[in-house]
């Protein structure tokens, strides 16, 4: 991991049992605890600045999600009609300019599956991080 040359030093107070997961982190990875809680803290604050600006506050909120919650972000999906929506108006599109309308709509179409990407990957990497487990191993 690269260092950050602008670094600052707080004090924190942790539960004991994550301080004791964090010691037990360590030993298993011979680093300091600090880098560990660093390095732990830099995975899971999303990096914002590559994220549209709209979806950039609820990137951060998910953080805070459950874990239930997370999973049926992480599930989650454009309903039946929207997809078929979306697979018409593309089909239509290879085969003939579209109206300014149905270009409107695509266009929507496509924003909206970009987001629930954004979401599903953002909630597959939190869960991962969470639980030690692979990341898509419950798809």
């Amino acid at each position: 991991m690269q260092m950050d040359k602008h670094m600052t030093t707080i004090t924190l107070t942790l539960p004991e049992r994550t301080m004791e997961q964090a010691q037990q982190a360590a030993a298993a990875l011979e680093r300091p605890v600090e880098e560990v809680l660093r390095d732990i803290l830099t995975a899971t604050l999303p990096t914002l600045h590559d994220a549209p600006a709209e979806m950039q506050a609820e990137l951060m909120r998910m953080t805070w999600l459950d874990s239930q919650e997370l999973w049926r972000i992480a599930q989650g999906q454009m309903s039946a009609e929207a997809q078929e929506q979306l697979q018409q108006l593309i089909h239509l599109h290879e085969q003939c300019p579209l109206t300014v309308e149905e270009q409107v709509q695509l266009d929507a179409l496509r924003q909206e599956y970009g987001r629930m990407t954004l979401l599903k990957a953002r909630a597959y990497a939190l869960l991962s991080l969470r639980g030690g487990v692979p990341l898509l191993s419950r798809v």
